[in-house]
Parts: C-alpha cells; sequence; structure tokens
C-alpha cells in the first residue's frame, strides 16, 4: 500500500516548470492594440504629434470636470466616510441617485435595478457573461467598439456582426441583422450613440431594431455611455422606454458626458420586462458583482452631487466643443478629393471613408493612416481597428486649433497622392 502512494505521488510530480495560461488569456484579443502595435508610429521629426485617435476627452486639457463634481469626491476624501469596502452592487444612496436621473414614466427603475462597476466596461463584461455561454453568439454593430468582442471571446462566446449604413447616417440595416440571428444568439448589443460612428438613432429606428429583438424573444445589451451627448436638434432616446416587451439590461458611466474617465464608474441598469430577467438573470448580475468588491467607493459617495447638482451649463459648453469641431472637420474633410466623412450627430467622433482608388499607394486603410503619421504626424485609428476597412475614425474632442492644424495637414497629405481614378470627374 505505502509503495503504492509512493508511486502516485512520484508520477504527479513535474521534471521541469510548465506553467500554461489559462483559455480565457489565450483567447482575450484586442483588435486595436493588435492593429495599432504594429503600426510604425513614427511621427515625423519636425511636425508635433496630433493625436486624434485617443477617446480620452481630458488628455488635451480643454475639457475638464465640473467644480462641484471635483468638490464633491474631494469632500469625500476629507470626511473620510467612503474609505471603506462597498457593497458588491454599489452604496444605497448611489443607486438610488442614479436611479432617480435615468427613471422614465414609461421606463421606471429604482435602486434595485442597479449595479455599480468599475467603469462602463466593467459594465458590460458583466452583461456578456450573464446572459451568454461559451458556444453561444451575440450581434454586435460593424463597425463598432471593439471590447464587446474582446470580452466575448475570451468567454468563448462567438460574435456575428450586423452591419451599419453609412449612406443612412449608420442606422443598421435590419434585414442583415436579423439574418444572422440563429438558434445559438444570446442576445443583441445596441450602441447609441455610437462610437466610432458618432451617430443618433430616431426613435423610429430604435423601434425598428427592437421589434427585431421582440420577434426572436432577444435581450438587448444597450451600451449607453454616450447617453444624451447628441448636439444641439437632434434627440437621444432612451431605448427602454421605447418597449413593454424587450427586456434591457443598459450599460452607462460617467466617463465621457461627466469627463472623468479615470474614475472608473459605470453601472447596469436593469429595464426588466413580464419579469424574464426574474428567474436568473438578476440574481446571475448579482453574483458576478461580487467577484471583485465593488466600483470607487470615492466616487460612489459623490454620486448624488454629481448627477443632480451638475449645471446644465456644463453639459452644453462640452457638447458645443465637440460639435463645433465636428462641423469645422467636416467641411474642411469634404472637400478633400477621395475622402468622404459622415458628418456625425453626437458623441466624440467622426468617421471618415477613403477612395483607395484615389490612392493607389497605399493598399488599406491601415497603410494610409500609418503614412498620414511618418508624413503628417496625425494619428488617426484605422478603420479595421473597427472590423470597417477603408475609413478611419477622428475624435473631435481636441482644441479648435489643433483640429484645424490636423485638417491642414491631412488635406496636404492628401494632395501630394491624390490620382484621378477612372470614371472621377
Amino acid at each position: 500500500m505505502l509503495e503504492d502512494m509512493t508511486s502516485t505521488n512520484c508520477k504527479s510530480k513535474k521534471s521541469s516548470w510548465d506553467v500554461a495560461a489559462s483559455d480565457m488569456a489565450r483567447n482575450t484579443f484586442n483588435p486595436i492594440r493588435n492593429i495599432v502595435d504594429n503600426m510604425k508610429i513614427d511621427p515625423h521629426p519636425d511636425k508635433e504629434l496630433i493625436a486624434l485617435s485617443i477617446g480620452d476627452p481630458t488628455v488635451f486639457g480643454n475639457l475638464t470636470p465640473a467644480e462641484n463634481i471635483v468638490d464633491a469626491v474631494v469632500h469625500a476624501v476629507k470626511t473620510g466616510s467612503a474609505n471603506g469596502y462597498g457593497p458588491s452592487v454599489g452604496y444605497l444612496e448611489a443607486r438610488e441617485a442614479i436611479a432617480r436621473s435615468y427613471s422614465e414614466p414609461s421606463a421606471p427603475i429604482d435602486a434595485k435595478d442597479i449595479i455599480l462597476t468599475s467603469g462602463c466596461s466593467g459594465a458590460i463584461e458583466l452583461v456578456i457573461s450573464v446572459l451568454a455561454n461559451p458556444g453561444q453568439n451575440c450581434l454586435i454593430p460593424c463597425p463598432g467598439f471593439s471590447i464587446y468582442e474582446t470580452i466575448a471571446l475570451s468567454l468563448g462566446i462567438d460574435v456575428r456582426r450586423y452591419d451599419l449604413l453609412p449612406e443612412k447616417d449608420w442606422e443598421a440595416d435590419i434585414e442583415h441583422m436579423e439574418s444572422v440571428i440563429d438558434e445559438n444568439t444570446a442576445f443583441i448589443v445596441v450602441n447609441d450613440p455610437s462610437n466610432p460612428c458618432g451617430s443618433v438613432y430616431s426613435k423610429e429606428h430604435l423601434q425598428e431594431i427592437l421589434a427585431v429583438a421582440e420577434r426572436n424573444k432577444l435581450p438587448i445589451m444597450s451600451d449607453e455611455i454616450y447617453a444624451d451627448f447628441v448636439f444641439p436638434g437632434e434627440k437621444y432616446y432612451n431605448l427602454a422606454s421605447l418597449t413593454t416587451e424587450v427586456p434591457i439590461l443598459a450599460c452607462g458611466g460617467l466617463t465621457k458626458r461627466y469627463l472623468c474617465p479615470g474614475w472608473r464608474t459605470g453601472w447596469i441598469i436593469i429595464h426588466d420586462r413580464n419579469n424574464v430577467f426574474e428567474k436568473e438573470v438578476r440574481s446571475g448580475l448579482l453574483r458576478l458583482s461580487q467577484r471583485i468588491l465593488g466600483p470607487n467607493t470615492l466616487v460612489q459617495a459623490a454620486m448624488k452631487n454629481i448627477l443632480e447638482e451638475t449645471p446644465h451649463s456644463f453639459f452644453e459648453k462640452t457638447i458645443e466643443v465637440v460639435r463645433d469641431n465636428a462641423q469645422l472637420c467636416y467641411s474642411r474633410i469634404k472637400d478633400i478629393a477621395g475622402l468622404k466623412p459622415v458628418m456625425p450627430r453626437g458623441a466624440m467622433y467622426m468617421m471618415i471613408g477613403i477612395n483607395l482608388k484615389n490612392y493607389p499607394d497605399f493598399k488599406d486603410d491601415v497603410e494610409f493612416t500609418c503614412k498620414l503619421i511618418s508624413e503628417q504626424s496625425v494619428l488617426c485609428l484605422p478603420g479595421q481597428c473597427f472590423k470597417y476597412p477603408n475609413f478611419f475614425r477622428v475624435v473631435l474632442t481636441l482644441p479648435k486649433e489643433r483640429i484645424e492644424e490636423a485638417c491642414t495637414r491631412i488635406a496636404e497629405f492628401c494632395k501630394q497622392h491624390y490620382v484621378l481614378a477612372n470614371g472621377d470627374a
């Protein structure tokens, strides 16, 4: 008996180190990082780099949080009221403040419908984790924010893309959306207003999307990090306010509208319909939230003040800066032969199409943007980062003079490389 145990123990011992990464780690892949890290980003030595690639509205220094937002967090620090661990779903007072701010007569919510997370990306991870199993799939927009795919694939969940139509201000191709649904589809992702497109959907179009979800009995993950971040004259519709049938998990946060992405405070709003989420999803989200000890407690303590005391003029000023930059960039780029910008209606981005027939020096949008960096020191993200080739994305939160200079350099770059293609006038 002793010999058998000794033999078994010997067999279990390894003769050398062999520590493998997990399947999740091996399956984790960020398309943006993969493309950008392999780009030759060597700016022109005589021109200062202008980064139209960074989706952080605070890095240029021209957009900062409102004074009351900063004061509220400083107060939380000085009083020491939020130094300890918070509940995994977040402080009750913070959840009540979110519920008051985002509840609507046609989509009422209260504190039990809110789960605080580490940024909106943390909310997205929890929602994908609770709605699908390995081997299932989810529908994501194309072009779309890369994190949906990164998280899903790391969990063994496949992604299927539904097309957005640039000629229709990036509306979803409803027919195509429905055609990619199968028996393994677990949910649909909707991002409105959109990164990378800057689109803002009409009420009628959102109702078309909801009709697809209702016909196929699929819940929706609604990425609403740019909720209310729309230009003057446009209207933002809360997706959940337009349906009594489709259950929705909405992902939001302070990141963009309140100009504090580094504070990592997001949330999930559970918009249940007919108790669809009551059976397992609501409790599943609670269990998933307990894997970590919750998001930033200092910001949670300041949440009521942030949501209820920030003046409307603060939001108007931010949107005015982005809208003015969008109009400036669009007016300059639309006159450049071989480029076709799509004017955004909200968020912080613009997508610009490239007619590569006019730019034969470049095989694709990645090569186009690489050369734009090396020759003009203007950094944009190629469309392939969003699975949408022959476009590039620009960020619109820079100071106006930097936008103007970037447009001048892009025009100079295109003038040097443009050739007349067959069929051009």
